[in-house]
């Protein structure tokens, strides 16, 4: 099991750059996959970036080039850097664990971006 918090969200200026954190109640670096989602009202959940125990990583399309996700196996923490935030950025961003056969999730922290 892994209990996991978000922070770091909030009120950003389109073009403007916040860092979001996912500290989490254990070791992380034997966490098989550590991933980022996002999600808005009405639409599914979105995979945006994901971290596995190797060292890779993959992003989607829409964030390539501006996110970037690494972890503090030290400080049991996942990272999310946003770069060059947009309007269409805007949502609630989740950190997950995936621990098999089990999914884990934060709470959420909310990201807006104004234009």
């Amino acid at each position: 099991q892994v209990q996991l918090v978000e922070s770091g969200g909030g009120l950003v200026q389109a073009g403007g750059s916040l860092i979001l954190s996912c500290a989490a109640s254990r070791n992380i670096f034997s966490i098989p996959i550590m991933r980022w989602y996002r999600q808005t009202p009405g639409k599914q959940r979105e995979l945006v970036a994901l971290l596995t125990t190797g060292g890779s990583t993959n992003y989607a399309d829409s964030v390539k080039g501006r996110f970037i996700i690494s972890r503090d196996n030290a400080k049991n923490t996942v990272y999310l850097q946003m770069n060059s935030l947009k309007s269409e950025d805007t949502a609630v961003y989740y950190c997950n664990a995936w621990i098999p056969p089990v999914d884990y999730w934060g709470q959420g922290t909310q990201v807006t971006v104004s234009s």
